[in-house]
C-alpha cells in the first residue's frame, strides 16, 4: 500500500490525539500531586498556585500506605511466581506431550478469558467459605486466598501463551538434549526455558500487573490488616474530606514498580507477546 502524503498526515494526527489522550490525565495527576489541598478543593486549574511536595510526605501519615505497599508486593510476587511455575509445566506438557483431551484442554483454558472477572467473584467467595467450613482452611481475608484468586486470572493466559511459544521451538532441540542424556525435566530447564526466556518474562510481567492493580476482588477478599494498595487508596476519602493531592501522589508511587519493570524488560515483554501470539 502506497504511503501517500494524506496517509502520513492522518497517521500524525491520530498519534497526536492518542498521545494527548494519555498525556493529559498523566499531567493532571502529576500537577495535582504537587498542589496544596486548597487548590484541589477549589476549581480545577492546570497549574498549582504554588508547588509543594508536602502531599508526598503526608500520604504516609494519613493512611498506613507502607503496610498496603508491603501487602501488595507480597501478594503480587507470590501470584507471579506461582503463575509462572505452574504455567511453565502446564505449557510444556501441552506442547511436547500427546494425550487425550490435549486440544480440548487448550481450548477450555483459553475460553476462560472470554468471561468478565466479576462473574467469578461470588463463586470463588462461596468456594472459599465452604473450604473454611469443611477443612478449616481460611482463605477469605487472607493473602493466600487473594493469591489463589489472582491465579484464576493469570494462569489461563499464561498457559496459552507459553504453550504457543514452546510450540515454536523446534523439537530437534529436545532430541539433541536426549542424545546428551537429558530427561524431560533436564530438557525443559536446560534447553527450552533459556530459549523461551522472552515468553517467560512476558508471562511474569502480565501476572504481576494483574495482581498489582486489581481492585474488585481485593476489596472483598481482604481485611483491614492485609489490604492492598489498590484498595488502600480509597482510605484517602473520608466522610468530611477527600485528600485528592495525596491520592494522586500515592497513585504515582503505586505506578512506579510497574513502570520500572516494564521499561527494564520492555524488549523481552514485546518479543514474548508477539512470538507467543504468532506461534
Amino acid at each position: 500500500m502506497r504511503d501517500t502524503r494524506g496517509m502520513k498526515i492522518l497517521r500524525v494526527v491520530a498519534l497526536t490525539v492518542l498521545g494527548l489522550f494519555v498525556a493529559i490525565p498523566l499531567y493532571a495527576m502529576v500537577t495535582t500531586a504537587i498542589k496544596p489541598l486548597a487548590d484541589v478543593q477549589s476549581s480545577f486549574s492546570w497549574w498549582p498556585s504554588r508547588i509543594t511536595f508536602q502531599p508526598f510526605v503526608d500520604m504516609w501519615k494519613t493512611v498506613p500506605l507502607a503496610s498496603y505497599f508491603k501487602n501488595s508486593l507480597i501478594v503480587a510476587s507470590c501470584a507471579t511466581v506461582a503463575s509462572v511455575v505452574i504455567a511453565i509445566f502446564a505449557a510444556y506438557a501441552i506442547s511436547r506431550w500427546r494425550f487425550r483431551g490435549r486440544e480440548g484442554f487448550r481450548t477450555v483454558v483459553l475460553s476462560t478469558q472470554m468471561f468478565p472477572g466479576v462473574l467469578f467473584l461470588l463463586p470463588l467467595f462461596i468456594i472459599f467459605v465452604n473450604i473454611d467450613r469443611m477443612f478449616g482452611i481460611t482463605l477469605v481475608g487472607t493473602p493466600g486466598g487473594l493469591v489463589l484468586t489472582y491465579l484464576t486470572f493469570s494462569l489461563p493466559f499464561s498457559i496459552w501463551m507459553l504453550s504457543g511459544y514452546f510450540d515454536g521451538i523446534p523439537t530437534e532441540l529436545d532430541q539433541a538434549a536426549k542424545v546428551d542424556g537429558c530427561g524431560p525435566m533436564g530438557t525443559l530447564f536446560r534447553v527450552l526455558l533459556p530459549t523461551a526466556r522472552p515468553g517467560v518474562v512476558a508471562v511474569a510481567i502480565y501476572a504481576f500487573m494483574t495482581a498489582w492493580s486489581e481492585v474488585l476482588f481485593a476489596s472483598v477478599m481482604t481485611t483491614q490488616d492485609n489490604r492492598t494498595l489498590s484498595v488502600g487508596l480509597r482510605q484517602y476519602s473520608t466522610m468530611t474530606n477527600v485528600y485528592w493531592n495525596q491520592v494522586m501522589a500515592a497513585s504515582l508511587l503505586v505506578s512506579v514498580p510497574i513502570v520500572v519493570a516494564f521499561l527494564a524488560l520492555q524488549k523481552s515483554f514485546v518479543a514474548g507477546l508477539t512470538s507467543g501470539a504468532v506461534k
